[in-house]
């Protein structure tokens, strides 16, 4: 059985991976599976993020990369919504990553957002910091070689899951 692309959008909170997964969702017929940051932080009781909150959010993150090897495993493409951040309980996270996966059909995804806009994206969702971008640019990993990037400022999302699918996809046509 051949593995499933797993595919790594990476961006700081409001850069739009979300919406994009959304919009390749709709798009593509090759991908309904997604494990994303958020959802695996919900996993985590309260009283452990108040305990210690990147402890435990480091190691849901380190499992949601293994539940995507597992899809990938089981020939199913899946998406990552995610951000590669350089924390200690993380370091080295890019080289983590590529670890992890390695012998794995990966594609990173740069998706990238101007800084003022995630900020006003944030400042309108009501559920973040409006400063949670710029702390998250901060600590990106950094010399990531992505597959491609993708702007949500000037592209729609629509766009963005487009030109996405049209990287991963180049080898098959």
């Amino acid at each position: 059985m051949n593995k499933g692309r797993i595919v790594f959008l990476n961006g700081v909170t409001s850069s739009g991976k979300t919406s994009i997964v959304d919009a390749l969702q709709l798009k593509s017929h090759e991908f309904f599976y997604v494990v994303a940051n958020d959802l695996f932080e919900e996993m985590i009781g309260e009283r452990y993020l108040r305990e210690d909150y990147w402890k435990y959010l480091s190691e849901a993150i380190i499992l949601m990369y293994h539940t995507a090897k597992l899809f990938s495993d089981h020939g199913k493409n899946v998406l990552i919504d995610g951000i590669m951040v350089e924390r200690a309980e993380l370091k080295p996270h890019y080289e983590k990553v590529k670890n992890i996966f390695t012998g794995y059909p990966l594609y990173i995804v740069e998706v990238f957002c101007p800084l003022d806009i995630c900020r006003q994206r944030n400042i309108a969702r009501g559920n973040r910091t409006e400063d949670q971008s710029d702390w998250q640019h901060k600590i990106m990993a950094k010399d990531i070689q992505y597959n491609c990037t993708v702007n949500t400022y000037l592209n729609t999302s629509e766009e963005c899951a487009g030109l996405i699918l049209k990287c991963i996809f180049e080898d098959d046509v």
